[in-house]
């Protein structure tokens, strides 16, 4: 049986500091990356997990400790070409991923400078359009696009290369939240039908329910990590970590604080909606949720 696609072990970076001195970043990170997976990464300004997502395709190098792709030892300088060929790395901001003057050039740039031939290079630039949805847009300015549609096109770009796996480092935090549901669908689509190994870096954690694993950092640490049922549960923790949780999953909790026997590791309004509709059936309601509650509770109806 093949192994992980990344493993990392016993992980350390330090940043070294204008006078010398040494910033810890992280710490003993020990973490295994399968093969079609989609792992969300979450934690406050800080923690460490944009540094963490660097590490997956050789942009920074372990102080101490190891990361591997593959088997390839991300510190090995001959690695690195394959290795960043296997992980794709999208940033926070598309403008500054955008380099060419139309959309269809600018998914060709990667690929063509790793050497693609034509007609290869035709055929991978309209499947990496059609897979994110944007091959209408192919002889269009970069410019002219939404912020969703520009970082659609950074993804396209990515994926042209044909990697393995797809690190998203905050895809979502600068756009409206039109074009963040844009990329989400994309990136799960991708990871569901295409079988794209996903690393999503974000502090939606809304966005995070999403995925099959979730990894919370705190100091440089992993902190918690499960499913996202198993972590976002865990409200009292998250709250000690500086996190919210998904507000669904927030107003369980309260409502649970309260007397109704709901459960507290839902993650959708269709969830706590059909848990309600039980416990209303079934039992008489408490007399009155809590102010913040009930006003919780309006938005999802």
């Amino acid at each position: 049986m093949p192994g992980p696609l990344i493993e990392v072990r016993s992980l350390e970076h330090v940043f070294l500091t204008r006078g010398g001195g040494e910033l810890p970043a992280l710490q003993g990170i020990d973490l295994d990356v399968e093969q079609g997976e989609f792992l969300a990464i979450v934690g406050h300004n800080g923690s460490g997990k944009s540094t963490l997502a660097r590490h997956f395709n050789a942009l920074l190098l372990p102080t101490r400790g190891s990361v591997r792709v593959e088997g390839l030892d991300t510190a090995d300088p001959e690695n690195l070409w394959t290795i960043r060929q296997k992980v794709g790395m999208v940033f926070q901001n598309p403008d500054n991923q955008l380099v060419a003057t139309t959309v269809e050039e600018d998914v060709a740039f990667g690929p063509e400078n790793l050497g693609v031939p034509q007609p290869v290079l035709r055929a991978r630039v309209d499947e990496a359009l059609a897979a994110v949805g944007m091959s209408e847009f192919a002889h269009l300015e970069p410019h002219r696009l939404s912020g969703g549609q520009k970082q659609r096109v950074a993804i396209a770009g990515v994926i042209a290369m044909r990697p393995r796996c797809l690190v998203l480092d905050e895809p979502t935090a600068m756009l409206d939240p039109v074009g963040r549901r844009e990329v989400l669908a994309t990136v799960r689509r991708l990871n569901q039908e295409e079988g794209i190994t996903v690393i999503y870096i974000t502090h939606f954690m809304e966005e995070a329910v999403r995925a099959d694993r979730v990894l919370v950092m705190e100091q440089g640490r992993v902190a918690l990590q499960g499913t996202p049922r198993q972590v976002f549960s865990q409200v009292e923790r998250m709250k000690a970590l500086h996190l919210d949780v998904p507000p669904v999953t927030e107003l369980a909790h309260r409502l649970a604080g309260r007397g109704w026997a709901v459960p507290t590791d839902v993650l959708t309004a269709q969830e706590l909606a059909a848990a309600l509709l039980q416990v209303v059936g079934g039992q008489a309601a408490p007399a009155q949720p809590e102010a913040g509650t009930e006003r919780a509770s309006h938005a999802y109806h």
